[in-house]
């Protein structure tokens, strides 16, 4: 399955020019990225916020000159991450409370009045449509870069005419790195020493095999790297990176993992080509299988190896032996085998690393084979090493804040429901839980930090 770009988020600029809706900036910055769009009279909203929306109220619970109610809720709403606050104008306030523009000012939140005329259900119909026009542009673009790239993979010199392909899609640098972190081939204006440098360090998380991608910035500059095969890497430095670009570039690694396959496989990879080339797509370069990734070490014969799995596309590059094979794999003498589940093209990426890990168990129990089984994300990181993470993570917090904290998470961090279940006020749920990110000097509103939490506390009693 082709993977798809997420949705580009709409710039509220583009709102504010759009004279049908007759929207008036009038605090905080005039640009923002709006993700969505969310109508709420509540005082406090946050609950059922995801962040990034442009929020609509009529300021039904905000009283016209209470400073201290539109300070706080402008405190909330940028806790929460809203993008942007609309205010509509009648019937409940004939303007806009000049003491919520100036928290939002103060906040940095912008604020802007949506006329008495313009319903809100008009307001989210434009960001709606706004999005649609920016996710057709962004596949417009994507289909377009891949097109570029398997031309260019068609030239007599294929490596460098993709790498040029690709560092002009995405604006930035693009170089092929051999398995020693020397470069092969290389386009697009070089970067600095120290982004060089951070490159590097990416490259060597996936060229070993732990990785299929890593991503990181320095300075503004937008850094990626992605595993190709037999140790080489594909690393990016992009002045920005916007949601088409990883499917470009994951399309570009494709392409030059075949162009750079050894020979023992190139009769599989050419044909694999072939195929990409003329459907477009790298989930097309493969028949619809089910296929089985397979990790192997020992001391036999690797091309011998692919012959006994009934299979050309071989690896035997790296820490282990990778091969990919449309017959489900056996114990072979001589080795020890990982094998992933049975995956379709589009998810080879997965199986791989479902391959590595089965191949280490294997390697532990000292068996010849291992296949893949399902253990959730819980299961992919060890039992004593998940336990010693946890009891570090949540070492600055006492029995009855890691309590308190467990609730609110296991409620979706809904106060009155988190109270409940513990049997005290919500507002004793509210001092706790900021205690908790006080404590933890963490944002409890970022999701990563809540799966992060979560996880954490599973982990301990």
């Amino acid at each position: 399955m082709e993977t798809l770009p997420p949705t580009p988020p709409v710039a509220l600029g583009a709102l504010l020019r759009d004279r049908r809706l007759g929207l008036r900036h009038l605090a905080g910055p005039a640009e923002a990225d709006v993700h969505g769009v969310h109508a709420s009279e509540m005082a406090d909203p946050s609950p059922y916020l995801l962040g990034g929306e442009l929020l609509l109220t009529a300021g039904a619970e905000l009283a016209a000159d209470a400073d201290a109610d539109c300070e706080a809720y402008a405190e909330r709403l940028v806790r929460a991450g809203v993008g942007a606050v609309g205010f509509g104008v009648t019937p409940v306030h004939g303007t806009v409370p000049r003491a919520l523009a100036a928290a939002c000012e103060r906040h940095g939140l912008p604020l802007v009045e949506v006329p008495p005329g313009t319903p809100f259900a008009a307001v989210g119909r434009a960001v709606w449509r706004l999005m649609a026009e920016s996710r057709t542009g962004e596949l417009r673009r994507v289909a377009e870069a891949q097109q570029s790239l398997a031309a260019a993979a068609a030239r007599p010199d294929p490596v460098p005419a993709v790498l040029t392909r690709l560092a002009t899609a995405l604006g930035g640098w693009a170089a092929l790195l051999a398995p020693d972190s020397a470069v092969e081939a290389v386009a697009g204006a070089g970067p600095g020493a120290g982004v060089r440098e951070a490159v590097g360090a990416l490259a060597r998380r996936v060229g070993g095999g732990g990785a299929a991608t890593a991503t990181d910035a320095l300075g503004g500059t937008q850094l990626a790297a992605y595993a190709v095969g037999g140790g080489r890497v594909l690393a990016l430095a992009t002045p920005s990176r916007t949601p088409g670009d990883h499917t470009i570039a994951s399309a570009a690694a494709v392409l030059l993992s075949l162009l750079t396959t050894h020979r023992p496989a190139r009769a599989g990879a050419e044909a694999a080509l072939t195929r990409l080339l003329l459907d477009g797509s790298p989930a097309a370069a493969l028949p619809p299988g089910p296929w089985y990734a397979v990790h192997a070490r020992g001391a036999g014969d690797p091309g011998a190896l692919a012959a006994a799995l009934g299979t050309v596309l071989l690896d035997p590059r790296g820490p282990a032996v990778r091969l990919l094979t449309d017959r489900e794999p056996t114990a072979q003498p001589g080795w020890r085998l990982g094998v992933s589940a049975a995956a379709a093209p589009g998810a080879l990426t997965a199986a791989d690393a479902q391959a590595g890990r089965a191949l280490e168990r294997a390697e532990a129990a000292r068996t010849p084979l291992a296949r893949h089984t399902d253990p959730g994300l819980a299961g992919l990181v060890g039992e004593a090493e998940a336990r010693a993470h946890a009891e570090a993570l949540l070492g600055p917090l006492p029995p009855a804040l890691r309590d308190t904290l467990r609730g609110w998470l296991a409620h979706h961090g809904s106060w009155d429901r988190s109270a409940a279940a513990l049997g005290v006020h919500r507002n004793t749920v509210r001092q706790r839980v900021a205690r908790c990110a006080e404590l933890l000097d963490r944002d409890l509103d970022d999701p990563d930090t809540r799966m992060e939490l979560w996880f954490a506390l599973r982990r301990l009693p």
